[in-house]
């Protein structure tokens, strides 16, 4: 049986599902997609290719399912202004502070920092940790979707301080990119006070 989107709100755009013994979620992008790269590996976009491309990506998307993704994506232009000054600014800074650092003589004892987020969105997740990564003494080294914790790389972990201030400089990401991309759900989460983190070495 198969339930096409505008049936099933649960589904994301342009999907539909089959329903038997296990529910698969055909995704029509990804398997268009899919298609044009097996045209562009035989190297013949003839209409034999074209349609065995559509049948092994069918297939690869019901034996090999993908996890669902809550895409709740909204534009707010004052935010997203907001967050490019920010990672601008960032960047500029750490950039500086790394510079510094690598003509700096004294050894820095390196720890990974685990930071729980308060947006549980699987896009405001990534988008996080993507603009946590773009700066330059920010390093993500893993994404725990599970608990929506990042765990960033930092050099000076010998210092109390420094810890603190990278929790808050990744807290302070995640409040900047959900008021760009997140929806009134999210926006509300990080009005709270973040939770406290544990480091791990």
């Amino acid at each position: 049986m198969i339930s096409l989107k505008f049936r099933d709100p649960d589904l994301p755009p342009y999907s539909c599902a089959v329903v038997g013994r296990r529910r698969r979620v055909l995704d029509l992008p990804l398997i268009a997609w899919l298609t044009v790269i097996w045209t562009l590996l035989w190297g013949t976009a003839s209409w034999a290719n074209v349609v065995n491309g559509v049948v092994v990506a069918v297939v690869l998307c019901l034996a090999f399912p993908l996890p669902a993704v809550d895409l709740r994506l909204r534009l707010h232009p004052l935010g997203i202004a907001r967050l490019v000054v920010h990672l601008l600014r960032d960047m500029y800074t750490s950039g500086v502070k790394v510079a510094r650092q690598m003509f700096d003589s004294r050894p820095y004892r390196a720890a990974v920092l685990a930071v729980p987020l308060r947006c549980r969105s699987d896009l405001m997740l990534t988008a996080t940790a993507v603009a946590v990564s773009n700066v330059p003494d920010g390093s993500v080294v893993e994404v725990r979707r599970a608990n929506a914790t990042l765990f960033v790389h930092i050099l000076e972990a010998d210092d109390p301080a420094a810890a603190d201030r990278a929790r808050r400089s990744v807290w302070r990401m995640e409040e900047l990119t959900v008021r760009a991309f997140g929806d009134r759900d999210e926006i509300a989460r990080v009005r709270r006070e973040p939770p406290p983190g544990e480091s791990g070495r």
